[in-house]
C-alpha cells in the first residue's frame, strides 16, 4: 500500500534544503528524502563557502539574477538567525598589462548584472589594500563575503522543520513513475516503501540526472549528459597574509586558484579544475606544483612547504570538455510536460549565494 504525501525534495544539500523551507512556509506538506546518514555531505560541504557578488555571469542568466537577488536576502536572512558570515570583499587581480582587458570586462559584466559597488584598483591602490599581492591592477567587490555553509543548512532545515517538514536519512530513490494521481516513488533504506507525491522537487545534486532517468514516464531527452568536475583545495600554515579574497584573472569555465579566508582566519587556496569520469574525492597530491606556480603569479611570498593538503570537491556539470559552461538548468512542468515536477540540474556555484532565490524560482514554478 503505496502511503500519500503532497511534496517530497530529494536531497538535503543547501539547495533542497532551501527549497523544502520554502514549501514547508508555504504551507505545504514536506518529505525530504536524502540518500546518505547526514545532510549537505556532497557540494554544499566541498566547496570554498562565498557569498558570492554575481561579477561573472552571462547578462539575463539564471545564475546572474538568482546569485545578485540571493546574496541580498542571504545577507539579510544570516544577520536574522545568526548565521556566522563576514562580508570580507573580494579583489580580482590582473597580474599583468594583458590581463587588464579581462579585468575590466569582468568589471563591466558586475555592472550589468546590478553590482553597483565595484571599485577599480590601480596598482598603488592594489598594493596598499594587499600589499602581498603581486598585480598591476585590480577590481573591488565590497559585496562578496564568506559563510559557514553547515550553519547555513541547520538554518534552513530548523526552518522547514520548525514549519511540519521532516528530513529523511538513508532514504534514496531506487525508482519512480507517473501515476494518474501524482508521482509514485519507490524508497529503499531500513524502511522501503512507496509514496505517492503532488509534488516532487529533484534537487540531487550530483545524482539528478541519474535519479531523473528512475523516473518512468520523465521524456529522456530532457535530461542533460552527466559530467563531473573535481578540485582540490590546499591550506596555507601560518598567519594569512590577505585581508580579502583574493581571485586571479581566470579561464572561461572557472575562477582560477584563488584565495579564500574562512571565518577562522585560516588561508586556502582553490579549487583547481579537472574532468573526472566518476565521483571520488581523493586527493591528488600531484598537483602541489601546479598550485605553487599558479599562486606565485599574484602571491610571489609563497614559501616552500607552507601549503598542506586539504580537501577536494566535486561539480555537478552539464556540459562536456571544451565547451561553455551553461546556464542553471531548472526545468518546470511547462518544460518536460510532467505536472508537480521540478528537476534541478547543473547546481555548482553560485548555487549556495543562491539558494533563497533558488527556491522561490522552483515555489513560483510549481505555482504556475
Amino acid at each position: 500500500m503505496a502511503e500519500r504525501i503532497d511534496c517530497a525534495v530529494i536531497g538535503a544539500g543547501v539547495i533542497g534544503l532551501a527549497i523544502a523551507r520554502r514549501l514547508a512556509m508555504s504551507g505545504r506538506e514536506v518529505v525530504i528524502l536524502e540518500t546518505e546518514d547526514a545532510f549537505g555531505t556532497h557540494t554544499s560541504a566541498r566547496n570554498s563557502e562565498v557569498i558570492h557578488g554575481g561579477i561573472y555571469y552571462a547578462t539575463g542568466s539564471l545564475k546572474a539574477r538568482l546569485c545578485v537577488a540571493g546574496k541580498q536576502t542571504l545577507y539579510q536572512y544570516c544577520a536574522a538567525h545568526n548565521v556566522n558570515h563576514q562580508r570580507i570583499g573580494k579583489v580580482i587581480v590582473a597580474t599583468d598589462e594583458t590581463q587588464l582587458a579581462g579585468l575590466k570586462k569582468y568589471q563591466q559584466q558586475g555592472e550589468i548584472n546590478g553590482l553597483d559597488d565595484l571599485k577599480w584598483l590601480a596598482r598603488d591602490e592594489l598594493a596598499a589594500l594587499e600589499p602581498e599581492v603581486l598585480g598591476v591592477a585590480g577590481v573591488l567587490s565590497p559585496s562578496t563575503g564568506i559563510i559557514d555553509s553547515h550553519g547555513l543548512m541547520l538554518a534552513y532545515l530548523g526552518d522547514a522543520q520548525l514549519h511540519g517538514a521532516s528530513l529523511a536519512l538513508k532514504s534514496p530513490v531506487e525508482s519512480g513513475r507517473l501515476t494518474g494521481d501524482g508521482i509514485a516513488l519507490n524508497v529503499g533504506g531500513d524502511e522501503s516503501m512507496t509514496i505517492v507525491c503532488n509534488t516532487v522537487v529533484n534537487s540531487a545534486g550530483l545524482h539528478a540526472q541519474a535519479l531523473a532517468r528512475k523516473i518512468a514516464g520523465l521524456p529522456p531527452e530532457t535530461i542533460p549528459p552527466t559530467y563531473y568536475a573535481i578540485g582540490h583545495y590546499y591550506t596555507l600554515t601560518g598567519a594569512t597574509p590577505f585581508r580579502h579574497l583574493i581571485y586571479p584573472v581566470a579561464g572561461r569555465n572557472w575562477l582560477g586558484v584563488h584565495v579564500t579566508l574562512d571565518l577562522g582566519g585560516r588561508c586556502k587556496f582553490g579549487p583547481d579544475f579537472a574532468w573526472i569520469a566518476d565521483i571520488d574525492y581523493t586527493f591528488d597530491t600531484h598537483r602541489e606544483a601546479a598550485f605553487y606556480e599558479a599562486i606565485r603569479r599574484y602571491y610571489p611570498g609563497l614559501q616552500d612547504g607552507q601549503l598542506q593538503p586539504g580537501y577536494t570537491g566535486i561539480r555537478p556539470k552539464i556540459h562536456s570538455p571544451g565547451t561553455e559552461a551553461p546556464d542553471f538548468m531548472i526545468q518546470g512542468p511547462q518544460d518536460h510536460g510532467v505536472k508537480g515536477l521540478v528537476n534541478l540540474y547543473g547546481m555548482e556555484s553560485p548555487g549556495l549565494t543562491s539558494s533563497l532565490a533558488i527556491a522561490d524560482y522552483v515555489y513560483d514554478l510549481l505555482a504556475d
